[in-house]
């Protein structure tokens, strides 16, 4: 029987599995909460089976299911998948670059070469918008969250800086965020945007921190992944609309989520 090998990346809110079968690379996610589902349909499509884990609940997995898995450290797993999909789609990039990771929370790593770093960390991310998302609505599905989110506007809850200035000219872009939610005593908006100004301000704050750690440390590519941007188009626009306005390149990787879990399989 052909053993396969697989790499796992159990975070917070989900779990990520990548195998390669017949030379094709196949990509796997379930909700955390699924765990058992996940690892039976795994054993079930690769009875023999090799596996590497990374991620926050990988001691947990290894412990219960895969006593000979290897644990491999997630920003390093991270890093190499990035570094790997780079390559795999063809994206041009410089040497040295930042992966900025949104997940459940963010994390923010430099990358030069075959070297990497964790540099910065943010409790803001994925988490945040179905978390506090669920509390200004009605809607708990993460998937309806971004709907609304992309059907909303935001200056129907933000202060813009055009609210401030009104006809006089205004000394940066007036659709710019002046006060994030200071409208939102008024009963004139909506759920959709609620969710536009809370999808907005995420993006405004990682943006923030990605400029300040892109100027320390010179660099002028941003690599974005993670599971907070699949499917939830108005994060993605609100990121490349800003770190654009930067001056940053931005580049997004088609299977970005996935990085942690071919890191850990590349290391198979």
């Amino acid at each position: 029987m052909q053993q396969i090998t697989a790499g796992i990346d159990a975070g917070g809110s989900l779990i990520k599995i990548v195998y390669q079968e017949n030379g094709r690379m196949h990509f796997k996610k379930f909700s955390i909460n699924k765990l058992d589902s996940a690892i039976s349909w795994l054993k079930m499509v690769a009875p023999s089976l090799k596996v590497s884990i990374t991620g926050g609940k990988a001691f947990g997995i290894q412990n219960c299911y895969f006593q000979d898995s290897a644990l491999i450290p997630e920003f390093q797993a991270t890093c190499e998948g990035a570094r790997f999909l780079l390559a795999k789609e063809n994206k041009s990039i410089e040497e040295t670059y930042l992966v900025v990771n949104i997940g459940t929370g963010t994390s923010w790593h430099l990358v030069s070469g075959e070297k990497a770093e964790r540099i910065l960390g943010s409790g803001m991310g994925g988490g945040t918008f179905t978390g506090l998302g669920s509390l200004l609505t009605k809607v708990q599905d993460y998937q309806l969250l971004t709907v609304l989110a992309e059907e909303g506007n935001k200056g129907n809850v933000d202060m813009l800086v055009k609210d401030i200035y009104e006809a006089a000219d205004s000394p940066i872009h007036g659709d710019l965020t002046a006060a994030n939610f200071a409208k939102g005593k008024k009963l004139n908006h909506k759920e959709a945007d609620r969710l536009a100004a809370l999808s907005n301000m995420i993006a405004e704050n990682i943006v923030l921190l990605t400029s300040q750690a892109a100027t320390i440390n010179r660099v002028k590519s941003v690599v974005i992944i993670g599971t907070a941007i699949i499917g939830n188009q108005s994060l993605k626009h609100g990121l490349e609309y800003y770190l654009n306005m930067l001056g940053l390149t931005t580049v997004f990787l088609e299977k970005g989520e996935y990085c942690g879990a071919i890191g850990a399989y590349l290391s198979v």
